[in-house]
Parts: C-alpha cells; sequence; structure tokens
C-alpha cells in the first residue's frame, strides 16, 4: 500500500461570518488530512477573535496576505473576502505555489478570470471557486440520473432564487456596486442554484433575459430573469430575487420520464430532493431513483473534501477552469441579454465586448455611477 499523504497545510484569508461558520467547520471536519496554520485579517481585533475560536495557538495570525504567503508557503488557501478583493488574493495565492478554495463569486468578470487562468498555468496550482450546492449525495445523484440518460431527455427547466434582503443588508458600503460585490442577486446570491442547474443539464447555447432594481437604491439589479436554451434542447427559466418575503431555492427538471425537484434555502441533503416518475414509468424502476445509500448534505465540508482528493490525486480540482467559467459567463451573458435586449450566445463574450471587463458592460442606466456621471 501506498503511504497516505501527509496533512496539508491550510490558510484562511478573511475572517469573517463565512470563514467562521463554513470554512471553519469543514476544516475541522477534514483534520486528518488538513491543518489550519495560519489566518488573514486586516482588522487585529478580527483576527484574534477568530484565532481564540479556532482553538489552536499553533494558528499563526497576519494582517498582510503577501507577509503570510511569504512565511507560512501553504498547500492550500481559503478565500473569505469581500468579491473585490478575491483576484489579487487568489493570483498571489496561485503565485506562491498554494491551492485556492474562495467564495463565490471567483472574481468580478471573465477578464478578471483569465488573469486567474494564466496564474494557474504559470504556477501549476489552481483555484476553485466555491458553490457548494453542487456537492453533496443529493446533488450527485440527480446529476448521475439525468446524464445517464436514466430519467429520460431532460426537457424543461425551472431555478428559482427568491430570498429576502432588506435595506440594513446594502448599508454595508461594498455590497450593491459593481466595482465590489460585481453584481447583484445574479452575481451574489442566485449563482448557487444556477451553478447546480449547469451542472445537472450541461452547457447552455441562448439566454435572454431581464433585470430591474425595484425596491433597492444599488448600483446593480435586485431581480433578474432569464430564459435559457441549453445545449441538449431543453428550455430553461432562471429567476434571481433579493425581493421574496418567502424565501425558497429551488430547481426543478421535467424529463421524459420523471420529474427531479430540489426545495431548500440554504442547503440540501437527500430528502430535500424528490423524484415523480411519468405514469408509463414501472414502480421498480422508479424506486431505485429515490435515495442514495448514504446522506451527504451540500456543504463547504462536501467540497473541500473533493478538492483534497484533487489535491492527493495531483488532478484538477472540481470548481475550477471550465467549470469555474462557465458560470461566470452564464451570469455576464445574462447581464448582456439584460442590458441590450438582445439574445447572447454562448461563448460570444470575450476580450473587446464590453461586458468582457465588468458585468455591467457601461451600458447607460446600469454603468457605475461614478463612471457615468
Amino acid at each position: 500500500m501506498s503511504p497516505l499523504p501527509a496533512r496539508r497545510r491550510a490558510a484562511v484569508i478573511g475572517t469573517g461570518a463565512i470563514v467562521v461558520g463554513a470554512h471553519l467547520p469543514a476544516l475541522r471536519a477534514h483534520s486528518d488530512r488538513v491543518e489550519l496554520v495560519a489566518a488573514v485579517d486586516v482588522d487585529p481585533a478580527r483576527l484574534e477573535a477568530f484565532r481564540s475560536q479556532a482553538g489552536d495557538n499553533r494558528v499563526a495570525g497576519y494582517t498582510s496576505t503577501e507577509a503570510m504567503l511569504d512565511a507560512e508557503r501553504p498547500d492550500l488557501v481559503l478565500i473569505g473576502t469581500p468579491p473585490a478583493l478575491h483576484r489579487e488574493q487568489t493570483v498571489a495565492a496561485l503565485k506562491a505555489g498554494a491551492w485556492v478554495m474562495c467564495e463565490k463569486p471567483l472574481c468580478l468578470s471573465l477578464a478578471e478570470y483569465d488573469d486567474i487562468a494564466a496564474a494557474e498555468e504559470a504556477s501549476g496550482a489552481y483555484a476553485s471557486v466555491i458553490l457548494q450546492h453542487r456537492y453533496g449525495s443529493g446533488a450527485a445523484h440527480a446529476r448521475e440520473l439525468i446524464t445517464s440518460g436514466e430519467l429520460g431527455a431532460p426537457l424543461v427547466a425551472h431555478c428559482q432564487t427568491t430570498w429576502h434582503r432588506d435595506a440594513a443588508y446594502y448599508a454595508v458600503p461594498w455590497r450593491g456596486r459593481w466595482a465590489t460585490e460585481g453584481g447583484g442577486p445574479t452575481m451574489g446570491h442566485g449563482i448557487h442554484q444556477y451553478d447546480l442547474l449547469l451542472h445537472l443539464l450541461g452547457e447552455w447555447e441562448e439566454i435572454r433575459a431581464m433585470t430591474a432594481r425595484l425596491v433597492h437604491d444599488t448600483e446593480s439589479e435586485d431581480v433578474s430573469t432569464a430564459l435559457v436554451r441549453f445545449r441538449g434542447g431543453a428550455l430553461a427559466t432562471v429567476v434571481n430575487s433579493v425581493l421574496s418575503p418567502d424565501e425558497v431555492s429551488r430547481i426543478r427538471v421535467d424529463c421524459a420520464d420523471a420529474t427531479v425537484e430540489l426545495t431548500h434555502l440554504y442547503g440540501h441533503g437527500n430528502d430535500d430532493w424528490t423524484y415523480t416518475p411519468a405514469r408509463h414509468v414501472a414502480p421498480e424502476r422508479a424506486a431505485a431513483w429515490r435515495t442514495p445509500a448514504q446522506d451527504v448534505p451540500s456543504s463547504h465540508t462536501a467540497q473541500l473534501g473533493a478538492v483534497l482528493d484533487a489535491h492527493d490525486n495531483g488532478v484538477r480540482p472540481p470548481g475550477s477552469g471550465p467549470e469555474a467559467r462557465a458560470t461566470l459567463e452564464f451570469a455576464a451573458a445574462l447581464y448582456k441579454a439584460a442590458f441590450t435586449g438582445l439574445p447572447v450566445r454562448a461563448g460570444e463574450i470575450g476580450p473587446g465586448d464590453p461586458h468582457y471587463p465588468a458585468m455591467h458592460g457601461g451600458h447607460p442606466g446600469w454603468a457605475p455611477r461614478e463612471e457615468s456621471a
């Protein structure tokens, strides 16, 4: 038997709520495989509070990403800072030879993504975006059933992120602004669900869309809707909202032989997935669809395990490379379709397109106010 790999040395950049509530439990769950050795935060008090919560005085504290990377040379860096910092911190970690798991969105534009891809190629390390809803046993089971053809051809789909955020939420200075958040619920909220939709249905072909600011005084939208044609022929609707008092996250895929439906809010387990067979399907066939043998919830823990598996095997991790770019391209295409009123096809946004360096594309009425004044 080959020896088990040594524990990976990990660092976190940012010590706010998402790191405390999701990254730290994930690291603890995989403590036999990974060791937290350092944390970075520009706020010394918050940093010390995190080190105390981590419960290990061996976690070194830094207020500079560069100083941490130089001193610690970690194998893996987990990034939980506001979106405008993601590209710079991800590229720095890659240049230091570390793999990256970064909160969504990985960056603010396709141009920024291509900077990250270039840093990957130069370093040999990889950067994954944390979109944890595609992980866990329920999502893996659904994807296997759909992509294998067991449920028949996918025909119609609905993807719904109808959440609620109030004015206090947008009082945080970086929220609702293109330069710091990258967009509205299309980038910051609904991205979880439509990433999972892409994971289930594969490549999309064409998007038509609408966006609006109906309630919040923000640069970006507070609601968006889209019609999507997938390469396999399926048609889908996508709704991203922060205006919805009755909050729900939902995906429904109608295939020729069954309807698959996921209903949850911020995470799912096996019981959140239902399979309704078509009338012509034999009961014994449908019985095999319903429940995987193991119930692994969607979570940062599940995604970290997948990244560690890839690190152990020296292969590109899930949620990186073409997968990560496809999700970001979907967001850019939705914005372009909404702001221009024209359909957008996969692959058309590249250098020279105004939506390549920024999701707003400089479009009148949507470009940042300081630029359009």
